[in-house]
């Protein structure tokens, strides 16, 4: 096991990021799925990785690139994560977001706007 900690970050919220990558949701599994291994033009993704004090769903190092998923308590926390994306925009990552049930429903458009955004 790696005991260096990723700058920024606590023990306790790699041990949270963890546990988070062993309990996907349906619409994360979905997405993982199609960008593990570098099946997504070579791009290599990480799932739910901490950054800072957040733990973000998906993120490319390479790019600095996060890719959030938001389900339906993602509705009653508008502010939060609008002051979440500010945040990590001003660390210096880019951030998309889709909503779970455009993974589920239309997983390859969702896959041609990420490549889209990551490679202009």
């Amino acid at each position: 096991m790696n005991s260096q900690r990723i700058r920024g970050t606590t023990p306790s919220l790699i041990a949270a990021a963890r546990q988070l990558r062993q309990n996907l949701t349906p619409a994360e599994k979905i997405l993982w799925d199609a960008l593990k291994s570098r099946q997504l033009n070579g791009l290599k993704f990480r799932s739910q990785h901490p950054i800072e004090s957040f733990i973000v769903d998906f993120y490319c190092p390479q790019h600095r690139f996060v890719i959030e998923l938001d389900g339906a308590v993602h509705d009653q926390q508008g502010e939060y994560d609008a002051a979440r994306t500010e945040k990590l925009d001003h660390l210096g990552y880019r951030v998309i977001r889709f909503q779970n049930r455009d993974v589920i429903l239309d997983l390859s458009r969702v896959l041609q706007q990420i490549v889209l955004a990551i490679e202009p």
